[in-house]
């Protein structure tokens, strides 16, 4: 005797008839991530984690974009003052132990500024939500 696998069946359904039997009580949506339409508390909630993506992309691109430049920097100096060559420490030239070891501090940096600047822009978004 042979078995067969179970046979698939696709739901389908209408949006609006959906979206009635998804909510829950006064116009809070089922799932928080997907927006609903016809709900005025998911076009907020849209709007708000909206603004909280713009916030945390110009958060973000300003980071990379500091830490860019200081690395530029770093590189530059490193490269363009040829007395750093002449300075041995524990018998390499400091040059080396810059390239080696300079940039791990502003990695760490830059790393620790976005996530206190990532955290305050939630803390933001968190007080708007529940004001709302």
């Amino acid at each position: 005797m042979t078995e067969h696998p179970p046979r698939r069946v696709r739901v389908t359904a209408d949006g609006p008839s959906v979206a009635r039997s998804l909510s829950l009580s006064k116009g809070a949506a089922a799932t928080r991530g997907i927006a609903l339409p016809g709900s005025p508390v998911d076009d907020a909630d849209a709007v708000y984690a909206r603004a909280l993506r713009r916030s945390q992309l110009r958060l973000a691109l300003g980071t990379v974009a500091g830490f860019v430049v200081v690395t530029a920097v770093l590189t530059l100096v490193i490269v363009l003052i040829p007395e750093i060559d002449q300075v041995i420490v524990a018998g390499l030239p400091l040059s080396w132990i810059l390239h080696a070891f300079a940039f791990y501090p502003v990695i760490i940096l830059f790393a620790l500024l976005y996530a206190r600047g990532a955290a305050r822009n939630e803390r933001a978004f968190r007080t708007l939500d529940e004001r709302g």
